[in-house]
């Protein structure tokens, strides 16, 4: 089954149910959350945090035969900025990764260069401005579009 697949989605989503249960329920972690394989648990404590996951890793080992990612399973402070579902997600904000800042402005050049046709380039920036919306990047889309040669020229550019 292909990664991101809306079945590999649904099936991670149906097998990690458990997962769920053991935080919520024995674990008792009240700030818990998931998307699909991801998983985010906030606490003050390192210390609560560091024997959390060492349940966890038994448990998925155990009961589901999965093993957390050596890389990214890390405990860090949210003033760091926790890298989760597509944001750096702070305390009071969250913001956008800095490869998607670095691929719309390639994508920008690339537009400003006529190596994208206008409409194309319509598409690509409305889809990337509707996932920005999500994060605290008001500024940053004005900064781009104010970059973009020729966006009067696309009506629902304007703003």
């Amino acid at each position: 089954m292909p990664l991101g697949n809306l079945t590999s989605q649904f099936f991670a989503n149906v097998y990690l149910n458990e997962l769920d249960k053991f935080v919520k329920h024995k674990l008792k972690a009240r700030y818990y959350i998931r998307y699909v394989d991801d998983f985010v648990i906030l606490h003050s404590s390192k210390e609560q945090l560091e024997k959390w996951k060492k349940e966890i890793e038994i448990f998925l080992k155990g009961e589901l035969k999965l093993e957390l990612h050596l890389d990214k399973s890390k405990i860090i402070s949210l003033s760091k900025g926790v890298d989760f579902v597509g944001f750096r997600n702070f305390y009071h904000f969250k913001l956008l990764r800095k490869r998607n800042i670095i691929n719309v402005k390639r994508k920008i050049k690339l537009f400003n260069d006529g190596k994208i046709p206008a409409e194309k380039f319509k598409e690509i920036f409305q889809g990337w401005s509707a996932y920005a919306s999500w994060a605290n990047s008001y500024n940053l889309k004005r900064k781009f579009i104010r970059r973009t040669t020729a966006l009067n020229t696309l009506p629902s550019m304007r703003r």
